[in-house]
């Protein structure tokens, strides 16, 4: 059994690493206010930010999926590892030596899964960049990054490296560092032969694959000499660190440069997004032996918080196999707010031999994006008929349309559409829009009853959402929002909104989750008390709430940033009053209601009753209006 990391050492690590660094190595994070800062949730998909990060506190917490805690939590659940392994993690950035209670510390056993893989593959990454710098045997590595453009500073500086052609030099290597067979066989480094474990790749050039947080998991190995009976390039099986579906080549390097500038361009190969990154294009990605595909997205638009002003520029290559990858990255345009382009080269060249042949700016050049995607899907469809025919036209327009009313700005949806009825040859413009509108409606109808194409999709694989007591909690709501707001101030501001909020009634907060906080600062003593007694009024409402929920909620209120810069009794007033007006909007609609079901048939004294309430709710009402803040 592994022993228990002290005590003195986990808070020295939750010191050490600041929260908002770590957060920032996965997602971009921008100004909240209140020295918050915000970012689109890494743990569920979401079209605006709601996950928000107190520096000052050491604390995330996300206002859409509730997922929340510390650094160490944050690693865990966004890496999935166990508490050890993450502050082991965490303690390797800040330089931390562990110590480690029941019976000392025995780095080969006690370490996680995950981090022995890791560190595996770092050891293995650096191996190999010394192999291709020194090994008489990569002379022939060394003659192909040359042909295509890249010294030997460029190598260094991807890291680059040679795997030999041996069969276990890498295996008795990672042997001698102290892995295990099993530990090398999990790492899809080694695969197992005849006689035993060997090396999985054997004389090829190897590119490491690094996750966004930095750390190499996998490696892409390129096939160099012709007696290799393996595949052209030959990538690590997915293994408990590495699925390839979920990485994108150079996302370490280019990161930052994606959130900076708010675009982000997509590759083929890994020699591309070198040649892409040396020629200035430090945005350059690549996927690693798959398609662009729902994971990737997700990536990217944690780092362009879906800024609807962002670009995603993608380049493939001009043959049929480019022009179908580049209407297979169509199908999931809807997932980006960013506008999507694609970049051809002339002649067909990747950025590898476009760099070689014309040098950096014409790579520069290439990706400055000109065809939106859905032009070029829409020129691929158009192209397949013969549109010198009415029945031509007809079926053109037909596969044509429903790509056109997929586009997301419904201006430019329009005018695509006028394009496209040129580009047909339908001289009746206004049938062409009116059918793209026609398919656009339906498919906003069809969302009603199902995921609509414009909403962030869920994947089959995402951590099912944790269950809270009342119903998701719309911060769009206008009423949801001001009762939020109005407990925020009560439990921050209590001397602002006191006295009148604890004449407010619990069924005045219409969110059964405010209502239940709305409770506990009534049990707690009301704000009132939060006058008298400022830092023991938030602990009697958290222990006056009913269970963890509840408690979590208070929390999430006490510590959340009020909407407003400036925060004055005015502005709680008109929290204060929107909240009342909204009570006494409902309760007249209740009463106006019990009229109808009453008629002219019911108790005379009855009818005069509720008319008067009616009557007296109404001038309520009114004064509100006309008054704000004076009519409570």
């Amino acid at each position: 059994m592994a022993g228990r990391i002290n005590d003195e050492d986990v808070k020295a690590v939750r010191d050490a690493v600041p929260i908002d660094a770590v957060v920032s190595e996965y997602l971009q994070l921008r100004g909240a206010g209140g020295g918050n800062l915000k970012g689109l949730c890494p743990f569920h998909d979401e079209k605006s930010p709601s996950f928000q990060v107190s520096p000052s506190k050491g604390l995330f917490h996300c206002f859409g999926c509730q997922e929340g805690g510390d650094t160490i939590t944050f690693v865990m659940k966004v890496d999935h590892l166990s508490f050890s392994e993450a502050v082991e993690r965490l303690a390797a950035q800040a330089g931390i030596t562990l110590r480690y209670e029941e019976g000392g510390y025995n780095p080969a056993h006690q370490r996680g899964e995950r981090i022995r893989l890791v560190e595996a593959h770092k050891i293995a990454a650096e191996w190999y960049a010394e192999q291709l710098a020194t090994s008489s045997e990569a002379e022939t590595g060394r003659v192909f990054l040359a042909e295509r453009g890249f010294d030997q500073s460029a190598a260094v500086h991807f890291g680059v490296g040679y795997s030999p052609q041996g069969w276990d030099h890498l295996t008795r290597y990672l042997r001698g560092k102290g892995f295990t067979d099993k530990e090398l066989l999990l790492s899809g480094l080694v695969q197992e032969g005849r006689r035993g474990p060997i090396d999985r790749f054997r004389g090829r050039l190897m590119w490491p694959i690094r996750d966004i947080g930095g750390e190499v998991v996998g490696f892409g190995a390129r096939k160099l000499y012709e007696a290799d009976n393996g595949p052209k390039y030959l990538n690590t099986p997915d293994t408990a660190i590495y699925k390839k579906s979920q990485v994108l080549y150079g996302i370490d390097l280019a990161k930052q440069h994606i959130a900076k500038t708010s675009r982000a361009v997509v590759v083929e190969g890994y020699t591309d997004v070198m040649a892409c990154h040396l020629a200035g294009v430090t945005t350059a990605i690549a996927t690693c032996g798959t398609a662009f595909g729902s994971d990737h997205i997700k990536i990217l638009r944690r780092l362009l918080m879906d800024n609807g002003s962002a670009r995603v520029i993608f380049t493939f290559d001009g043959d049929a196999a480019g022009q179908k990858a580049a209407l297979r990255a169509f199908e999931d345009d809807q997932k980006f707010a960013a506008e999507t382009y694609i970049a051809v080269a002339p002649d067909g060249m990747d950025p590898c031999d476009l760099r070689l042949m014309k040098g950096d700016e014409a790579v520069v050049d290439l990706v400055e994006p000109r065809t939106p995607l859905f032009e070029f899907a829409l020129r691929q469809i158009v192209g397949r008929y013969d549109l010198d025919t009415p029945a031509g036209r007809a079926a053109a327009l037909d596969e044509a349309a429903p790509v056109v009313a997929r586009i997301k700005n419904s201006g430019a949806q329009h005018e695509v559409a006028v394009q496209l009825a040129g580009m047909l040859g339908i001289l009746d413009t206004q049938f062409v829009v009116k059918r793209v509108a026609q398919l656009a409606r339906w498919a906003r109808d069809r969302g009603g009853k199902g995921p609509a194409p414009t909403r962030p999709q869920q994947s089959y694989d995402a951590p099912a959402a944790p269950v809270h007591s009342g119903p998701a909690l719309n911060l769009r709501n206008p009423v949801y929002a001001t009762e939020r707001e109005l407990l925020k101030l009560a439990l921050q501001r209590p001397e602002l909104v006191s006295p009148a909020f604890d004449a407010y009634g619990v069924d005045e907060f219409t969110a059964p989750p405010y209502a239940a906080v709305r409770q506990a600062v009534l049990d707690a003593g009301g704000a009132e008390y939060g006058v008298q007694d400022p830092q023991e009024y938030l602990i009697r409402v958290r222990e006056a709430a009913p269970d963890d929920t509840v408690r979590a909620m208070v929390t999430e209120l006490a510590v959340e940033a009020i909407m407003r810069r400036t925060v004055d009794e005015a502005y709680a007033g008109e929290q204060l009053v929107w909240v009342r007006r909204r009570a006494v909007d409902r309760r007249i609609q209740d009463i106006q209601s019990t009229l109808t079901r009453l008629g002219t048939n019911g108790d005379p004294a009855q009818l005069t009753s509720v008319q008067n309430e009616l009557w007296v709710l109404q001038q309520y009402g009114q004064a509100l209006r006309e008054r704000g803040a004076a009519a409570l």
